[in-house]
C-alpha cells in the first residue's frame, strides 16, 4: 500500500480507472468464447454493485464533502452538488428515452442507444472515483475509500460489459466487433477519472461540489440502471446482493477509514 500512497493523485486515479476498464473488457470478452451466464449471476453481481455504490456515495463522497472546509456552509455545496449530479443523469436518461421511442422500430438503433447510455453513465462514474482520489493526500483511509469505490464500480463493470456485448452479437455483429465496441464503453472512465482527480485536487474550492455532484450522479445511476435491472430477476438474490454490498463497503470504510 505504501508504494500506491507514494504516487501522485492522478497516477492513483489512472491505475484505478485502468482496473475498472479491465473489468469491462473482461466481461465483454465472454462474447468471444462463451455463452451469456445465467441470470442469477447477473442479479447477484448487480445487487452487490448497487449496495457498494450506495454506501460509497455516502461514506466516500458525501461525508467528505460535508467535512470539507470552504467559504460557504457545508449544506450549500453538498445539497446543490448532489442535486446537479442527479439532474445530469435524470436529464440524460430522459433524452435517451425520447430518442429510443423515436427509433423503436429500428433494432440496430436501439442497440446503439444502449451502448451510448452505458458509455454516458460511465463518465460520472469515472469522475466519482477520480474526485475520491483527490482526498488521498489526507491519509491512508481516504485513499482506501477511493479504492473501495473503484472496486464497487469495477464489480459492476463486469456484467455491464456482457450486457453491452451480447445484444450486439445477437443483432448479427461479429464477436470481435461486439467485444471492441463493448470494451470501448468502459474506456471513457479512464480520462474521466484522471481529469476528475486533477480538477478536484488542483482547485480546492471545487472539491465539495465535485464530491457531492459525483454522489448525486452515482445514486441516480444506481436508481435508474442497477436497481431496476437486478430486481427484474430474482428479488431474493437482488436484495441479498444489495445488503451484502452495502455492509461490505460500510464495514471496510469505517474500519479502515
Amino acid at each position: 500500500m505504501a508504494w500506491f500512497l507514494s504516487m501522485e493523485v492522478w497516477q492513483q486515479a489512472l491505475l484505478a480507472s485502468l482496473a475498472m476498464y479491465f473489468m469491462t473488457a473482461l466481461g465483454a470478452s465472454f462474447v468471444l468464447f462463451a455463452r451469456r451466464p445465467k441470470e442469477g449471476v447477473f442479479t447477484l453481481l448487480l445487487g452487490l454493485s448497487a449496495g457498494i455504490m450506495i454506501a460509497a456515495s455516502f461514506f466516500s463522497l458525501l461525508l467528505p464533502a460535508i467535512e470539507a472546509e470552504g467559504r460557504l456552509p457545508a449544506y450549500i455545496p453538498v445539497t446543490a452538488g448532489f442535486l446537479l449530479g442527479g439532474a445530469f443523469i435524470v436529464g440524460s436518461d430522459a433524452l435517451l428515452s425520447r430518442r429510443q421511442r423515436a427509433f423503436r422500430a429500428m433494432g440496430d438503433r436501439r442497440t446503439a442507444l444502449l451502448y451510448f447510455a452505458v458509455t454516458l453513465h460511465n463518465i460520472p462514474e469515472g469522475m466519482a472515483v477520480g474526485v475520491a482520489f483527490a482526498l488521498a493526500p489526507l491519509g491512508e483511509g481516504a485513499a482506501f475509500s477511493a479504492l473501495l469505490l473503484g472496486l464497487g464500480i469495477a464489480v459492476q463493470n463486469f456484467p455491464e460489459g456482457m450486457c453491452v456485448a451480447f445484444p450486439m452479437r445477437a443483432k448479427g455483429m461479429s464477436p470481435v466487433k461486439s467485444f471492441l465496441f463493448a470494451q470501448g464503453s468502459g474506456a471513457v472512465e479512464v480520462p474521466a477519472c484522471v481529469l476528475g482527480a486533477l480538477a478536484a485536487s488542483l482547485v480546492g474550492a471545487v472539491l465539495p461540489w465535485a464530491l457531492a455532484f459525483s454522489a448525486g450522479a452515482m445514486v441516480a445511476v444506481v436508481c435508474s440502471e442497477l436497481i431496476p435491472e437486478c430486481f427484474s430477476g430474482n428479488k431474493t438474490l437482488a436484495s441479498l446482493g444489495v445488503v451484502l454490498g452495502f455492509c461490505a463497503m460500510m464495514l471496510l470504510d469505517v474500519a479502515l477509514g
